[in-house]
């Protein structure tokens, strides 16, 4: 006896098929995602959400998301019971599975680029304050690096930091320190 294929509607049990018919519709014509698939993007949404949070308002509100969301947010913002903000960020990971979030999604990744190009900046500025006070070349190549610096500023700064830096630990200020520190920044910037 020859084998016939058996299809099974949504509706309807499983019927087998006269011989030499093929099925109206392919059997996996459309997979779903799996339900932990499903899940993980609720959470990366919930994640986006979260990060969303550290935003400014108006900042929020320009990426287009749609005023129920930007409203969720505004409001966990308020909210102070853990369970509430809990459940509050179901509801904005829940809005935003409707919503656009690319827009969303690049102005995250352009804040936490922001942040890693100033800590970048702040570590560049203490290595060469570090450097400026250990060694007297180092005045040399930081003028060179930064041509705009002024030169007779930078070593006055140096040469108050050293001295600060050779009393004692009680009797430090810390002002020619800082001094250098932001003069660094300031002409560091500029380059």
């Amino acid at each position: 006896m020859p084998s016939r294929a058996l299809v099974r509607s949504r509706s309807a049990p499983l019927v087998p098929l006269p011989a030499g018919a093929e099925p109206a519709e392919p059997r996996f014509a459309v997979e779903r995602p799996s339900k932990t698939r499903r899940k993980e993007a609720s959470h990366d949404l919930q994640t986006l959400g979260a990060a969303l949070l550290e935003m400014q308002d108006e900042r929020v509100a320009g990426l287009g998301l749609g005023e129920t969301l930007v409203d969720a947010i505004r409001a966990h913002r308020k909210m102070r019971s853990h369970e509430a903000r809990r459940r509050q960020m179901q509801l904005i990971g829940k809005l935003m599975r409707s919503a656009d979030v690319e827009p969303a999604r690049q102005a995250v990744a352009e804040m936490q680029l922001g942040r890693a190009r100033d800590s970048l900046a702040l570590h560049r500025a203490e290595r060469w304050r570090a450097e400026l006070i250990a060694a007297d070349d180092a005045t040399t190549r930081f003028a060179s690096e930064y041509p705009g610096a002024d030169v007779q500023q930078l070593r006055a700064l140096v040469r108050n930091a050293r001295k600060d830096q050779s009393l004692a630990p009680e009797r430090r200020s810390g002002r020619a320190y800082r001094e250098l520190y932001q003069f660094i920044r300031e002409h560091g910037h500029d380059a």
